[in-house]
């Protein structure tokens, strides 16, 4: 079936759509459910019968509340260090006594992640342990329909009055007596959306028609995203807090003489938040926070301070549930905190872990087949037995010591079981459903080797080709797949004890996807097979066909399969950003290499080569004198200009080509010292700290200011004079907003307190970021409508980078804005100095992109945890929660370097493609042109394919670039952020892995490779971290013993670079995590592999 290649494209994409919704439903498991709300409240279970016949308890019914009336204070990111630790007894005194003298118990409760704040809330009224999908329903919280806290109160006739976060009102809509809301994502608001909570208090103190008070600051939480947890201002908000706790509790206290109950005040915290001020990870500051039960029915505190015992989040809702007289939620998965009922009657403590027990041996057998076989089961019975027997001696009126001990012992057991059973419970969220993430696995992987095995053909000059289908269809191995498949699918099935989504769809559907995927891999088998036979046929052009893999293209195809193989491991992840670091640096000292070899060892054993890349340069010079198809530093580049001289390039731009690597390797290491990233060691000083401290703001405004200046003279060479005048005033305006808002000053200025939102300043930014766009807009639309002119469209491309390069400037902060200039230098130093000098096809240098673009968005200070994500860069210039902007300007700002980067490649690719058509045009082709122009000249031979060039190209990029990094964020992330430490096992293989492959590598690979390879490891042992030292080590001793005679021969590039991956060698026996085909590799090159069928490609898009 012959197919043109965007119709494929499309095709393609639609099936991978279809692998990652199948994929995505098993990754996200099913959560514990029990019955729908509207059945939940039922009859209570009696105690436990007591042995022997006439005797019967006659507690049938839930126990009366405990408190009269309780108010809840949730403020958002509260550590518990801010309650426990030195800040608590500094601005929070009276909090302090109370924790240390008063009538009270405090705990540290522990919130399972994702730590933000819609499923903390959910956790801490349902009990139950929300799923890593509530990190996107948190920006606009449905109803919750599970059961819950405060249905059953308002169920029991108890009225509720809630001030703060909007987000309880959208997630318990009709249920508040009285309420009011206040956004929770404009997070420049420090005092506001406090003061609009506590205006209410005077006169709900005084009120008696409510039962349950919950008050929601935000305002903690917002000071944490803007400025860190370290802020001054973090110190005022607290003595704020602590004098709005003194003031509830006086007034609790003041009406209870007239009750006949006490009152119950709760002070808890969502979450915590991280060293640089977010939340949403699994670091000890943001899953730990503060739980402090006050109420004059406790006992009052005497004797030392202890450290505060761990309990769950979820134990708050079975806790409250006790104390308010209420059926617990019956999907809680929580325990009941005992020292809060410690002072009850042993009959009534019995009563409410019984009952406890109950709730959650009910969810268990629930939701697990073989719940019998459960030890948590086991010992609830056992306990309940025990229970029983305990009843029968208490109704038969023995009050001895013997009771009461028998009690604690009854006690005990209910406990153990609780905790067993909870934590049973616990498990089943974390169990993915493996099966359908197999099926949707195989589908993408599938429909990826088959786009890459059909790019030769669909970049070829017809832009179509033959979908080898028709002959798999009909093939005894279809059917016998088919078999087989179906087969697989009837045990797993019938076998699984849990559910599985793709088991519970109808037979016809499985079967469908049965033979879909046996079509897939009919199809690609028959079209390597295709490939085999066509490289058994003479080459047609040997000059151009004939190609080998050089070292540049092995470091490439390792370094991004290898990066692939580390994701197997939660450790790789967390520190994901040195594997980046390894790359890139070790990526320059492999173009360092390829620059001396080209200037001076090929000089030598080649002499005709120095003519032939003479004329090659000569042809590209007259190019670059060609009006606007270059793009920054390349048109003033005099790199390839014909000179009298008989090099082809100037010395001066010669050396500082061989130099370029090592000024971007220190700009590399520079960067790496400005933030702290990862998870091991993120908490250790940087420079971006030192930089904003309140002590160094002069030194922060003046690198801000001199980056300004820095990415103005980087970006305006290209730019049209309007553009110019637009970016200057706009680069002026993002100054003027960092120094309204306070982060910077003006050399006048002697202090900040004029502070403001800056919305003015960065408005007025705003204005001119579109008037650029919309220029580079407007061009572009003319480059494909009215005229042809390719360098009208690059000078449009161009332009819409720069008003993005102008975007990212106002939203980083001020001392990340060197990451946006080295951004540009380097893409500068590597077009001018490195791409065009050592002829690099399109695949290659797609790749270096995505590997740059990688490692800035690491060099931002971004991890794979969320809790990194700036927040606060989708407020700028906005008055008030704006959704749809808010999460573009953030989502734009964390991803700005990998966004710059390939944008810059579009603009690069762009004017490779007008040099070339500049070329032909212009009749001023050589008559023995080198390889790269002869390519680009005969690629460009049909003018009208070129479109379908770009659509499949671009699908194809959107398929493999978009699709498998989000893929993998959602599959290992959690995992990640769960389970930070639990791959010793892994770690172990890995070091033996270590020793097998560097040995293997120092005995196969060429002597300049493992040169690289060898000064790779020596210079990572000084500049990278304890972590990987063993592993380093190991390859540098087998690398050195290989070639210890040759490493000072005259003739070798110096065996001096910064660091290799090692986590790419080292973990070549991972589990496979997603496709390592990131990118599109053999997009525009040819290559031994295909070597009939795949012509010279073009440099497309």
């Amino acid at each position: 079936m012959r197919l043109r290649s965007g119709v494929f494209a499309c095709s393609c994409l639609l099936v991978e759509a279809l692998g990652v919704a199948l994929f995505l439903r098993g990754f996200f498991p099913v959560p514990v459910r029990s019955l729908p709300r509207r059945e939940a409240r039922g009859d209570p279970p009696a105690e436990p019968a007591p042995p022997g016949p006439g005797t019967v308890s006659n507690w049938t019914k839930i126990p009366p509340p405990l408190f009269r009336k309780v108010v809840i204070v949730l403020i958002d990111a509260l550590r518990d260090d801010f309650v426990f630790g030195s800040k608590g007894k500094q601005f929070m005194p009276y909090t302090t006594q109370v924790v240390e003298k008063g009538t009270s118990y405090s705990f540290i409760a522990e919130a399972k992640p994702p730590t933000v704040t819609m499923p903390r809330i959910k956790a801490l009224m349902t009990g139950s342990i929300p799923g890593f999908i509530d990190v996107i329903v948190n920006l606009n919280s449905p109803v919750l329909l599970d059961d819950n806290l405060i249905w059953q109160a308002k169920t029991a006739g108890k009225r509720i009055i809630f001030y703060g976060d909007d987000t309880w009102v959208k997630l318990f809509p009709k249920h508040f007596v009285e309420y009011d809301g206040t956004t929770s994502f404009f997070v420049s608001d420090f005092t506001e959306v406090d003061d609009n909570v506590t205006r209410h208090l005077d006169r709900a103190l005084k009120r008696e028609d409510w039962d349950l008070l919950i008050l929601h600051y935000l305002g903690l939480d917002h000071i944490g995203h803007m400025t860190g947890p370290n802020s001054p201002l973090v110190g005022p908000k607290l003595r704020e807090m602590d004098n709005i706790l003194k003031k509830i509790h006086i007034s609790l206290l003041s009406k209870e003489g007239e009750a006949s109950l006490p009152n119950l005040l709760v002070v808890c915290g969502d979450h915590g938040m991280s060293e640089t001020g977010s939340h949403g990870g699994s670091s000890e500051g943001e899953v730990h926070t503060p739980l402090l039960f006050v109420s004059s029915a406790f006992e009052k505190r005497n004797g030392p301070l202890t450290q505060p015992a761990l309990v769950q989040q979820t134990d708050l809702a079975s806790t409250l549930a006790i104390g308010l007289g209420l059926p617990i939620s019956r999907n809680s998965v929580g325990n009941l905190i005992l020292p809060v009922v410690g002072g009850k009657t042993m009959r009534e403590q019995l009563r409410f872990v019984h009952l406890n027990g109950f709730q959650l041996s009910r969810l268990l057998r629930e939701n697990t087949p073989a719940y019998e076989k459960d030890p948590g089961y086991e010992h609830f019975k056992i306990a309940e037995k025990s229970h029983g027997n305990w009843i029968k001696l208490y109704l038969e009126g023995n009050n001895s010591e013997i009771l009461l001990n028998l009690g604690k012992k009854v006690l005990k057991q209910y406990l153990e079981a609780l905790k067993t059973l909870s934590s049973s419970l616990s498990k089943q969220v974390a169990q993915y459903d493996m099966y359908s993430m197999t099926v949707g696995t195989v589908i993408i992987m599938e429909v990826l080797l088959l786009l890459l095995l059909s790019v030769p053909k669909a970049l070829s000059s017809r832009a179509e080709f033959e979908v080898p289908l028709s002959t798999p269809l009909f093939s005894l191995l279809f059917y016998l797949m088919c078999l087989m498949l179906c087969a697989v699918h009837v045990v797993v099935c019938t076998s699984a004890e849990s559910l599985c989504y793709f088991c519970s769809m109808s037979w016809l559907t499985a079967v469908g996807v049965m033979i879909l995927i046996s079509a897939l891999m009919c199809g690609i088998l028959s079209a390597i097979t295709k490939i085999l036979e066509n490289s058994r046929l003479p080459l047609k052009n040997p000059v151009v066909s004939g190609c080998s893999w050089s070292e540049i293209d092995v470091l490439i195809l390792a370094g991004t399969i290898g990066h692939v193989l580390s994701l197997g491991a939660s450790s790789f992840i967390e520190e994901e950003h040195q594997t980046w670091y390894f790359l890139i640096n070790t990526l320059c000292l492999a173009l360092s290499q390829e620059l001396c070899r080209n200037n001076f060892l090929l000089k030598e054993c080649h002499p005709q080569h120095s003519t032939t890349v003479k004329q090659n340069f000569d042809s590209m010079g007259e190019a670059s004198e060609y009006k606007n198809i270059d793009i920054p530093e390349a048109g003033d580049s005099k790199l390839g200009k014909a000179t009298s001289s008989a090099d082809f390039v100037k010395r001066s731009d010669k050396w500082i080509s061989l130099a370029s690597p090592w000024i971007i390797l220190i700009c590399c290491r520079l960067l790496r010292s400005l933030n702290q990233t990862g998870v091991q060691w993120a908490h250790r000083p940087d420079f971006g700290h030192w930089l904003t401290s309140s002590e160094h703001k002069t030194e922060l405004s003046f690198l801000a200011a001199v980056s300004l200046l820095m990415i103005f003279s980087l970006v305006q060479r290209r730019c049209s004079l309007v553009s110019k005048i637009a970016m200057a005033l706009g680069l002026l305006g993002v100054y003027s907003y960092r120094a309204a808002i306070g982060n910077v000053i003006f050399p006048w200025q002697h202090d900040s307190k004029d502070i403001s939102k800056g919305i003015t300043e960065a408005r007025f930014v705003y204005v001119f970021v579109l008037g650029i766009i919309f220029t580079g807009t407007k061009d572009l639309l003319k480059s494909q409508v009215i005229s042809a002119d390719s360098s009208v469209k690059s000078t449009g491309l161009w332009e819409m980078y720069s008003g993005l390069v102008l975007l990212a400037a106002l939203l980083f902060r001020p001392h990340n804005l060197p990451v946006l200039v080295f951004c540009l230098l380097i893409q500068s130093m590597m077009t001018k100095y490195i791409w065009r000098p050592l002829k690099f096809d399109a695949a290659q240098i797609t790749i270096m992109h995505y590997w740059f673009g990688q490692a800035f968005f690491y060099f931002q200070g971004n991890s794979n945890g969320i809790a990194t994500v700036d927040v606060s860069a989708g407020f700028v210039g906005l008055e008030s929660y704006v959704e749809i902007p808010a999460i573009f300007l953030t989502a734009f700002a964390t991803y700005a370097g990998p966004l710059l980067w390939a944008i810059h490649l579009l603009c690069y690719l762009s004017s490779e493609v007008s040099r070339s058509m500049y070329l032909q045009s212009s009749q001023r082709v050589p008559r023995s042109p080198p390889v790269f122009l002869d390519r680009v000249t005969r690629s460009y031979q049909k003018r009208t394919q070129k479109l379908l060039h770009k659509r499949f190209a671009l699908l194809l990029l959107l398929s493999c670039w978009l699709s498998f990094p989000l893929l993998s964020l959602l599959l290992f992330v959690p995992l990640a952020l769960c389970l930070p430490h639990t791959c010793s096992l892994c770690h172990s293989l890995l070091l033996i892995c270590a020793f097998a492959l560097s040995f293997a590598l120092s005995h196969s690979l060429s002597l300049p490779l493992s040169i690289t390879l060898f000064s790779s490891a020596s210079i990572y042992l000084l500049l990278s971290f304890p972590l990987h030292y063993f592993l380093s080590l190991s390859l540098l001793i087998s690398l050195f013993k290989s070639h210890f005679p040759f490493v000072f021969s005259p003739v070798l590039f110096p065996p001096y670079s910064f660091p290799l991956s090692l986590a790419v060698l080292t973990s070549a026996f991972c589990l496979l995590a997603h496709s390592p085909l990131h990118l599109p590799a053999s997009l525009s090159c040819s290559c031994s592999v295909y070597p009939c069928c795949c012509p010279s490609l073009p440099l497309s898009l």
